[in-house]
């Protein structure tokens, strides 16, 4: 990495870069997916050795979506992939598609794509090959965008008699950034038990280091808890984890999906900011080795008088 890209990622609130960004990049996927894999790659404009981070997103969400953390990230020295998943609404397939009681599984093979796939996509942005650092990966994502992206940091799908399913952990993927990620299946709502038997993970293997996000008024219509639920991915996994909760957040987290979004319930301009400055220190810490940074956006938090949330380490 230059100088001056270490500087922007061990500095993210002082400093940001220009953004080059392309879509759609096209990549083969497994034939059972039905389509291609459209991709959007955003980067800075300057620099070499960039980090990765492969984002997925939410239910009915597309590559389009997200810009408050992809340009954040991507601006302050990272190239970040966002893949559309097979439940985007820009692709309409119907309920009764075929496709549709695996579409948890398309999306991690969708990642497993990308990774697969690192090369075409640098190539892909005009003078970005040979600036990408493929042996730092971080993968992120926010609801089940975070369930797709936690099995790629070892979290597992329990099977019917509840024993660990499939191991699909990827040793290209150095740490996980998962936001609003689902808890234990233990308590989900009859609809989601019957819907949604993806949603049944067990956290032990989940080793990777990983940034959990979670809305202390974060309500599910899937669980019969309460906003803790969310905090499971932390509780039941092993170090080295972080759990960011934040005060007064709903699903949204105060609109991390884009600005004035309809389906963001709590906006709130200034803890999308907080989760753009942890996010970013965490992934820099994880990826370039910036404990001094983390530790002191951890320091910085604490020691606000009106925190905007609360963060713990195991």
């Amino acid at each position: 990495m230059s100088h001056s890209n270490a500087l922007i990622a061990r500095n993210p609130a002082d400093a940001t870069a220009a953004v080059v960004s392309v879509k759609p990049v096209v990549l083969n996927a497994p034939r059972g997916r039905g389509a291609d894999l459209q991709v959007r790659v955003s980067a800075p404009a300057a620099g070499g050795d960039l980090p990765v981070v492969i984002f997925s997103h939410g239910f009915g969400w597309s590559m389009n979506g997200y810009a408050p953390l992809a340009d954040h990230w991507a601006a302050h020295g990272f190239v970040v992939v966002q893949p559309t998943h097979l439940d985007s609404r820009t692709l309409g397939i119907p309920a009764e598609d075929p496709r549709t009681p695996l579409i948890w599984r398309h999306r991690i093979e969708d990642i497993t794509s990308v990774l697969n796939g690192l090369d075409v996509l640098e190539a892909s942005v005009p003078r970005l090959a040979g600036r990408v650092d493929p042996t730092r990966v971080a993968v992120a994502g926010h609801s089940w965008g975070a369930q797709t992206v936690s099995t790629l940091l070892g979290a597992r799908v329990l099977n019917p008699d509840g024993a660990p399913g499939e191991d699909m952990s990827d040793p290209r993927v150095k740490a996980g950034v998962l936001l609003a990620l689902t808890g234990l299946g233990d308590d989900l709502t009859p609809f989601a038990a019957e819907h949604f038997p993806f949603m049944r993970p067990s956290f032990d293997t989940m080793t990777a280091p990983a940034l959990i996000v979670a809305g202390d008024q974060d309500q599910s219509h899937l669980s019969t808890r309460g906003p803790d639920w969310f905090t499971d991915p932390y509780t039941h996994s092993p170090a080295d984890k972080s759990l960011l909760t934040l005060f007064g957040a709903e699903h949204s987290l105060g609109g991390i999906a884009g600005h004035e979004v309809a389906e963001t319930t709590d906006e709130n301009p200034a803890r999308v900011a907080l989760i753009q400055h942890l996010t970013t220190a965490f992934l820099s810490k994880t990826l370039l080795g910036d404990e001094a940074g983390w530790k002191a956006a951890g320091t910085a938090l604490e020691e606000d008088p009106d925190p905007l949330g609360e963060l713990r380490s195991k």
